[in-house]
């Protein structure tokens, strides 16, 4: 894996560290986070919108000795809601007082100085990197959220903050749940055991219809209404080939012992979704990604409403096929997972965070950083080449200066940016 390239040093870059070791100062009395034992973890939310409510659902499942204590957001009505319903689903251990419910941009900040032991990342993608860092910097164990950066800058950053996070022994676990499937690891180990013999290809698909959006209310500023539809600008998603294609990429990357390609080039555009409600990302992504041994990955990913879906995951081997999606493998071994026969329930969401407070019971950190990161490079990757229409190498993609972050964060007017247009947009 490459060597993370340090950021290069500018006023905001300077304005994220400095925040981070603010925290970090301003924590240092606290109490450590729970090792083991049976004392109740405190748990803190930030980012309330329904992936957010689920994982903290989730969590609370997981250990019958946590209690969610704090929660933070940007919208006090996506607050309310997510609150709402976690209060119905778990009214016992529902620990959120009024003056622990955080409003605003500096909301993370706000949650990381109250008393909390493990946190979960869910905002929209853009805030994961400065978000995780301010974790870290305090000392807690945090479920991460996919993908964890919209851009290589941010990568990078997340890249060094979980090599701090082992330095102190704190666990962060990834929100790409499939490598917590029961049944996609039994056939993951197959696939490495030798079953479909030497791999040869790969594909990985997500193909599927439209999905949400929130057209413009009176009052919205410009950066409520991108929040309120962060889906649809790269800024905030990096693209639905980096918010959702990630699953696939990082399933590709765990058939090949993780590793990544050494190139890629993209067919991309965005024909049926031309709204401006859509923002400016791309509606289809097709990618090859080629690895150095001459193995390729063909990737492809479409939102376009009256198409065929299709989310197949397929590793094509010197002797077989193995289905990830089927959990299966033909040619010289067939092979079918059987869910009976193995006796757990394989629910992937729930198993990441049994994982993670296991981890913090038995004192033994979890720390997932360099795949989380990796996969979500490669994701990122594919996106530049289909932007640029240019080939892109992985160094390329990595030591990219690209930075996504806006001047500021306040609600107001926020730039439109442009549709990018392959062959005349640049690789930075």
């Amino acid at each position: 894996m490459n060597e993370p390239i340090p950021n290069p040093p500018n006023r905001r870059g300077f304005i994220r560290t400095t925040s981070a070791a603010t925290i970090a100062t301003g924590l240092s009395q606290l109490p450590s986070v729970h090792a083991a034992g049976s004392e109740t973890l405190r748990l803190g939310l930030i980012g309330c919108g329904g992936r957010g409510t689920g994982a903290a659902d989730n969590a609370l499942k997981a250990d019958p000795k946590v209690k969610i204590v704090a929660m933070a957001d940007v919208f006090p009505d996506r607050m309310k809601k997510s609150a709402d319903r976690l209060k119905h689903l778990h009214k016992e251990r529902f620990a959120v007082e009024e003056d622990h419910r955080f409003i605003g941009f500096d909301s993370y900040q706000k949650l990381l100085a109250s008393d909390v032991d493990v946190v979960i990342l869910a905002t929209p993608p853009h805030f994961r990197p400065e978000h995780l860092q301010a974790v870290v910097a305090a000392g807690k164990h945090a479920f991460v959220e996919k993908p964890v950066a919209v851009d290589a800058v941010g990568a990078r950053s997340v890249l060094e903050t979980c090599r701090q996070a082992k330095g102190k022994g704190l666990s962060i676990v990834s929100g790409l749940m499939l490598r917590y499937s029961l049944a996609v690891k039994e056939t993951m180990k197959r696939i490495h055991d030798g079953a479909i013999g030497r791999i040869v290809t790969m594909q990985a698909n997500y193909n599927i219809g439209g999905l949400w959006s929130h057209p413009r209310q009176d009052g919205w500023s410009d950066m409520d209404y991108q929040l309120r539809n962060w889906y649809y600008y790269t800024w905030l998603s990096g693209d639905h080939i980096v918010e959702q294609h990630v699953h696939g990429l990082d399933m590709m990357a765990w058939a090949m012992r993780d590793q990544y390609p050494v190139n890629c080039f993209t067919l991309a555009g965005r024909q049926s979704r031309t709204e401006q409600i859509y923002g400016h990302i791309f509606d289809h992504f097709a990618v090859c990604y080629e690895y150095a041994n001459g193995e390729r990955c063909f990737s492809f990913c479409r939102q376009q409403n009256g198409t065929d879906q299709n989310t197949a995951h397929l590793v094509y081997g010197s002797d077989g096929t193995a289905d990830l999606r089927r959990k299966t493998t033909t040619g010289n071994n067939i092979w079918r997972y059987s869910a009976a026969r193995n006796g757990v329930k394989d629910i992937p969401y729930q198993l990441e965070h049994d994982a993670l407070f296991r981890s913090i019971r038995n004192g033994e950190p979890i720390n997932n950083g360099d795949y989380m990161v990796n996969s979500t490079m490669m994701a990122i990757m594919g996106r530049q080449a289909g932007y640029t229409g240019k080939t892109v190498t992985w160094e390329q993609a990595w030591k990219s200066r690209e930075d996504l972050r806006p001047d500021k964060y306040a609600f107001g007017d926020m730039p439109y940016p442009p549709v990018a247009i392959p062959g005349q947009s640049k690789l930075i």
